[in-house]
């Protein structure tokens, strides 16, 4: 999963994907590239998430997927802007009847940016870093399927699971395949990518430059260059100044006003998968009690904070599940706002008085925003809320790590991770039996609509049970200058394919 910011987690169980050969970046970007436009441009892309470390293994954070997936890294596979799953490295695979073996060939003349052909090794190498001991690797959890890797020669992979899983193929498009002998990766790159890293300057910018030797097409502008700020006013501004082409994702209504109406400007309103949560910790007190969790829900007023957020953008859906997923409903309905169920509820769980608790809150936009509005509603029903403001890092550690926490706020941007509610495990520590064994017998169904249906009962169950309270769906709002084409939309898990980029003179 991933999430804003400190981008750990990742990924889910996803339907088996209709898949196509392709060569290089899908054309999934916004705008025409129609016309004359700069193949020596530099790309000037503005954002608000500088990577952690190179290297998404080693909890790079959202800032590495942005810049790097996709763009100096490759996959077996790729998802694209819009969903689909595309065969990249790998130029084809069989699977087994039983469904337990995917042999893989790979790709003819790719190089990676050090030179180096990539043969099965990498694949292999790519793999088991992943699962390794030390992996922060949320996608750790979706291959611990994988039971054996076999490399019988450089160009083919065979891989055997210990169950089946309609979701292998797609949970490999996470999957970065890194030279297996590179070193020093959290401050450096060996990717397959168009582009290859120029220069990080933490604080400041991160640099790519097209890679020559690129075994598809060549990316459209021969340099890109992220550049990262610390708040939403001063990235405006850089794109105002045309310091910056292009915002990768708009945090507030509010600055749209200034692009608005603009010929300079183009504003593009994409599909989101990112959820804000108020997540509990399920295995703490109060939100051990299921009617706890329900009240608190049912305090707040999404519909109000959305709107004071948001404005017009981004929608309600009371779930983990955006409507970009198969198994999507509409449960906003299902703890709903109701002050007055919510006070009934503690009273029964024996809170009648209410309680205190400490809500940990990232430091940046729009997480203190929304930590005040959720202490001023849950204090309409005795709920006191200390709001404890902190870094990522610190975040990732307290939270993520060592689950010391009793609430706290986090954005969770990728498709499909519903399943994470399966892993009792995971930071907030829901634990339903009923819920494991439905993911799991989704996993080995033999067609996605039979994972489709037990994984709509998992939306539900978690969401009658309020294992989170998911706040509202973000919209994806991208701004750019009039010159620019060819840019993602949809940004998809935080991924933004800058190869397909162009920019008019």
């Amino acid at each position: 999963m991933s999430i804003k910011k400190t981008s750990v987690f990742s990924v889910a169980t996803a339907a088996a994907l209709a898949v196509t050969l392709t060569a290089c970046g899908g054309g999934t970007g916004a705008g025409s590239a129609s016309g004359t436009y700069d193949k020596n441009a530099t790309v000037n892309i503005g954002s608000l998430y500088e990577p952690q470390n190179l290297d998404n293994t080693a909890g790079g954070g959202q800032g590495v997927t942005e810049a790097l997936n996709g763009n100096v890294y490759e996959g077996l596979f790729r998802l694209t802007d819009d969903g689909k799953v595309e065969k990249l490295l790998a130029q084809d695979y069989k699977v087994s009847d039983d469904g337990l073996t995917y042999t893989f060939t790979l790709r003819g003349g790719v190089k990676f940016h050090s030179g180096k052909t990539l043969t099965s090794a990498d694949v292999e190498y790519s793999l088991e870093k992943v699962l390794g001991k030390d992996s922060q690797s949320a996608r750790k959890s979706n291959l611990e399927v994988v039971k054996d890797i076999a490399t019988p020669d450089a160009r083919t992979v065979k891989v055997t699971l210990s169950k089946k899983s309609i979701s292998f193929v797609y949970n490999l498009s996470y999957v970065w395949i890194i030279n297996s002998q590179a070193k020093n990766l959290k401050t450096t790159e060996d990717g397959t990518g168009p582009y290859k890293l120029d220069k990080w300057t933490r604080g400041s910018a991160l640099g790519l430059d097209r890679f020559a030797g690129y075994w598809g097409r060549a990316a459209a502008s021969k340099q890109v260059v992220f550049h990262y700020y610390k708040d939403a006013t001063a990235l405006n501004n850089a794109l105002l100044t045309n310091a910056v082409d292009v915002v990768t994702g708009e945090q507030s209504p509010d600055a749209l006003a200034q692009f608005k109406n603009n010929q300079n400007y183009k504003i593009t309103d994409g599909n989101s998968t990112t959820k804000l949560l108020l997540a509990f910790n399920d295995k703490a007190k109060p939100f051990t009690d299921v009617r706890v969790r329900q009240a608190v829900s049912a305090a707040i007023d999404d519909k109000k904070l959305l709107e004071s957020v948001w404005g017009g953008y981004g929608k309600l859906i009371g779930s983990m599940v955006p409507p970009t997923d198969p198994w999507y409903e509409d449960l906003t309905e299902v703890n709903a706002y109701d002050p007055a169920k919510a006070k009934q509820l503690l009273a029964e769980a024996g809170y009648k008085n209410g309680f205190d608790i400490t809500l940990d809150t990232p430091n940046y936009d729009p997480h203190p925003t929304a930590a005040t509005f959720i202490k001023s509603q849950l204090a309409k029903v005795g709920i006191t809320v200390k709001i404890n403001t902190i870094t990522p890092d610190e975040w990732y550690t307290k939270v993520y790590q060592n689950h010391d926490f009793t609430a706290t706020l986090q954005e969770h941007v990728n498709d499909r991770d519903l399943v994470w509610y399966s892993n009792p495990d995971f930071y907030w520590g829901y634990d339903d039996k009923q819920v494991q064994q439905w993911v799991a017998q989704s996993e080995e169904a033999s067609s996605t609509a039979g994972q489709t249906a037990l994984l709509k009962k998992v939306n539900e169950k978690t969401a009658e049970d309020a294992a989170s309270d998911w706040l509202y769906l973000y919209p994806q709002i991208v701004v750019a200058s009039s010159k620019l084409s060819g840019y993602p939309h949809n940004g998809l898990n935080s991924q933004f394919f800058a190869y397909d980029i162009k920019k008019t003179d």
